[in-house]
């Protein structure tokens, strides 16, 4: 018969248990450094915190796009 897996709950010896924790904390870890890579070039290419105009800038330049569309639309 196979190793004793009484008093486990997942049902895994501790050499499975402590492999699984191996792969697991080493896929945790380069997902996470993918996110935080992913997160600073997003924050390169567009800051989701608003500049010195705070705000009320976003809400302009989303204003002026949006006017912008409009006009294109109904000269199209």
């Amino acid at each position: 018969m196979g190793p004793s897996r009484d008093g486990s709950l997942s049902g895994l010896t501790e050499q499975e248990a402590k492999e699984f924790h191996g792969i697991f904390m080493t896929s945790f870890i380069i997902f996470t450094l993918i996110a935080v890579v992913a997160h600073f070039l997003a924050w390169q290419w567009r800051p989701w915190l608003p500049g010195p105009g705070g705000y009320a800038s976003i809400v302009n330049d989303a204003k002026e796009v949006a006017m912008a569309a409009i006009s294109m639309g109904f000269h199209a």
